[in-house]
């Protein structure tokens, strides 16, 4: 959920949005003179678009992720149990 405040609104209750960003998916856009300038969110939240961005920026991680999707959706998945032997651990 993202909401929408304007920078003296987010001054003025500073504390009030560092508690709601700590909800998991809420963002808060910053806007001044009408125009969004910023976005609050968690350190989590910002660490997995950190991550998401690092993934999205190797070609080849995007297509091993891809071509697992589609195998899933064949049915050619195995359990753990059936991964771990084939391992033989």
């Amino acid at each position: 959920m993202t909401k929408t405040v304007t920078a003296s609104q987010a001054r003025n209750n500073f504390f009030a949005i560092l508690r709601e960003i700590k909800t998991p998916g809420v963002s808060i856009v910053i806007t001044y003179e009408g125009h969004p300038e910023g976005v609050l969110m968690s350190v989590e939240e910002f660490e997995s678009w950190q991550e998401t961005l690092d993934i999205m920026s190797h070609p080849e991680e995007v297509a091993a992720i891809e071509e697992g999707m589609r195998e899933k959706e064949r049915g050619e998945v195995v359990t753990l149990e059936e991964f771990k032997k084939n391992l033989s651990l």
